[in-house]
């Protein structure tokens, strides 16, 4: 039988005597019971955006409504320059937080508004769908979680561009294509499936693609390439697309004829001299 060894120095422990951790983050927690905004971590602890984009969007969620987000806006309150908040809010809509439509106002002006969903894939439950009196009634993000004075979620106007719509006059035939395009998505990635009213508000920017001489299958490429690892919100993904990567307008005399086919070189019968000519025989000067 082994001596048993009494000198054995026992395992360091990883916590202190008061249960603290002795490496790592160690929290101080108090309660708040005024001025906060509850977070998810699937927000807070992302694992695919960068700190920046989750810092903004932990930023947005806590503005009260009517608070502009514009890039201009969020680059005059941070020292981060517009490019970086830019590719900040591109993740969030990437990843379902954001989601930008155009309204227009009883006047006519249209205005685009971003909602903020604090947590992306859940529906609108129906009594916060219909708050609100008037067609002027904001758009609730779901599930709010604040309490007290925090800020609700936000949906406000934001200097983003809104979605593209056909300048010519309007046209059946386009915007079924148009559609088809959109309910075919699924077709390709089942992630991209869009509910009718996402078809509806998704089908003019679409119609404009088809006027500027994209097809319907370079339209549907360009909306299914390099799509995100999880897209939370296709319809956000699908309008961001839209809007940021239409193709220019047709240039004046794009759609001219072809030029005609290079004629093949041939040799003079007469004398000997090289000229392009459909069949063999003699150059002009020879003939």
């Amino acid at each position: 039988m082994g001596i048993q060894k009494l000198n054995v120095r026992p395992r360091a422990s990883s916590r202190n005597g008061d249960g603290s951790p002795r490496y790592g983050v160690t929290h101080v927690n108090i309660r708040h019971t005024r001025r906060f905004t509850v977070v998810g971590n699937h927000l807070a602890q992302h694992d695919e955006m960068s700190l920046i984009g989750i810092g903004l969007g932990t930023h947005i969620q806590s503005l009260p409504a009517g608070t502009p987000v514009g890039i201009k806006d969020l680059a005059a309150r941070f020292p981060e320059s517009e490019y970086r908040i830019a590719r900040a809010l591109r993740e969030l809509e990437e990843h379902g937080y954001l989601e930008r439509t155009r309204d227009r106002l009883p006047g006519g002006q249209v205005v685009t508004r971003t909602v903020f969903y604090n947590r992306p894939g859940y529906a609108v439950p129906e009594e916060e769908a219909g708050r609100g009196a008037g067609p002027e009634a904001e758009p609730v993000a779901t599930e709010p979680v604040v309490a007290e004075d925090a800020a609700p979620p936000v949906a406000v106007a934001t200097q983003l561009p809104p979605l593209p719509r056909p300048a010519g006059p309007a046209s059946a035939a386009r915007r079924d294509a148009a559609e088809r395009v959109l309910v075919g998505l699924r077709g390709v990635d089942p992630r991209l499936l869009l509910g009718e009213r996402d078809v509806e508000r998704l089908a003019p920017a679409v119609e404009a693609w088809l006027e500027r001489g994209a097809s319907p299958d370079a339209v549907t490429a360009a909306l299914t390439l390099h799509l995100p690892p999880r897209p939370r919100n296709p319809a956000g993904l699908i309008a961001y697309r839209l809007t940021t990567q239409i193709p220019p307008e047709r240039v004046a005399g794009s759609d001219r004829a072809p030029m005609p086919p290079v004629l093949p070189m041939q040799t003079c019968e007469r004398c000997d001299l090289a000229y392009r000519g459909a069949e063999p025989g003699c150059c002009k000067g020879c003939s």
